[in-house]
């Protein structure tokens, strides 16, 4: 898999797998949230570059949003 190819969570998945991160929890936003961490972190550490962890953050973004999981402006 190219690095400009992460257009969905198979792909996410598949990069994060990369770097022997795999997640499952049972929850599914939490799983989100757990793979957006890993990828500040991968992306901080110098191991992940700007456009993958973009297109990754982005996809993660449209799953949560997708899923009704968006947790930003929700009322609680």
């Amino acid at each position: 898999m190219e690095k400009d190819s992460i257009r969905n969570m198979a792909d996410v998945r598949k990069l994060l797998k990369n770097f022997s991160f795999m997640v499952y929890t049972g929850d599914r936003l939490g799983d989100l949230e757990l793979m957006e961490e890993e990828l500040s972190d991968l992306r901080q550490s110098g191991l992940l570059e700007q456009k993958a962890f973009l297109q990754a953050r982005m996809v993660i973004q449209q799953e949560k949003q997708r899923e009704g999981l968006h947790t930003e402006n929700c009322d609680s």
